[in-house]
């Protein structure tokens, strides 16, 4: 999911749009724009990093470029203007945010190993290739946090702390019950038909930030138009399972704050204690009247309690 802070000329100029369904160049134009101007707010350039195996991975970075870095992994449907909204808020930190491959402006193989450890390779030789694959802190949500999990398990002696938000991958607690009747053709994380991304904004998140329909339907076409792949990666990482990979980073005793909206409808908040107990060196903060991605619904205060985390890291 992408949401946007928006002037009110912004919304203005869409509201002109009348576009709910099939967003026309007008809407299309105009919300290019307005992801850009945020990424602009928030020091963030967009470059292209070719991995090895050709494909191609976007990602945006700001200038802190003397600070530690801050490696930040979307969800599931999601990409790297995920974090754009609170990218400004954490400006001390050298922040790389990538599309994964499979989503947003990255390659979208048909065939390609979607679970958490192929990611998180991707991504270290993305880091390895910028110089900045060690002493680097990680933050994920949902899907991301499973692949912040992959990441420090395959190179636990690189990564000084994780941040985890609302994170798949700690499937034994079960799925909530808005989920129970979900299959791969009927599932409220997949987009069909541009009115879906109306319902599944409200599933996701618990007080959605206001977000024109001209806007959602822009992104619903994106959405549409990856279904296919999107429904072939949801049925790789239900069963990833990362759980016994989690024992290594408590092991290593890698410092770790989880973070949980306790409005989740995606995967359940009683995850924490799960995550609790395989790694009882985590830091656990519930969040009242948010859903599943806080770093969208309540920007000021989890930046807020992630930088009052990293004050705690020693060295720091």
């Amino acid at each position: 999911m992408i949401l946007k802070r928006l002037s009110l000329a912004t919304v203005l100029s869409l509201s002109v749009v009348g576009c709910t369904t099939a967003p026309n160049t007008l809407a299309v134009n105009t919300t290019q724009k307005i992801i850009q101007h945020e990424r602009n707010k928030a020091d963030l350039t967009t470059k292209v990093f070719t991995l090895a195996s050709g494909e191609q991975l976007t990602y945006t970075e700001n200038n802190a470029i003397n600070a530690e870095p801050l490696l930040l992994i979307h969800g599931f449907g999601g990409n790297k203007d995920n974090f754009t909204r609170i990218a400004d808020k954490l400006a001390d930190y050298h922040l790389v945010i990538p599309d994964l491959l499979g989503f947003g402006d990255s390659s979208k193989p048909d065939t390609a190993d979607y679970r958490a450890d192929a990611q998180a390779q991707r991504l270290h030789e993305l880091m390895q290739a910028k110089g900045l694959a060690s002493n680097i802190h990680i933050g994920g949500n949902s899907m991301g946090g499973a692949i912040s999990v992959a990441y420090a398990a395959k190179y636990p002696d690189d990564v000084k702390s994780l941040w985890l938000i609302d994170s798949a991958g700690f499937w034994s607690a079960g799925i909530p019950k808005s989920l129970e009747n979900a299959t791969l053709e009927n599932n409220p994380l997949l987009i069909n038909k541009t009115e879906d991304i109306y319902e599944m904004y409200d599933f996701v998140m618990y007080k959605p930030p206001y977000l024109p329909k001209t806007v959602q339907a822009v992104f619903a076409q994106e959405r549409i138009a990856n279904k296919a792949l999107e429904s072939k990666i949801l049925e790789q990482i239900v069963t990833d399972n990362v759980e016994e990979r989690a024992k290594v980073i408590a092991n290593y005793q890698i410092p770790m704050l989880v973070v949980w909206g306790e409005k989740d409808q995606v995967i359940k908040p009683e995850t924490t204690a799960l995550i609790k107990e395989i790694i009882p060196q985590s830091t656990v903060i519930m969040m009242p009247e948010v859903g599943h991605v806080p770093m969208i619904e309540s920007v000021k205060e989890t930046a807020a309690d992630y930088k009052k985390f990293r004050a705690t890291l020693k060295d720091e």
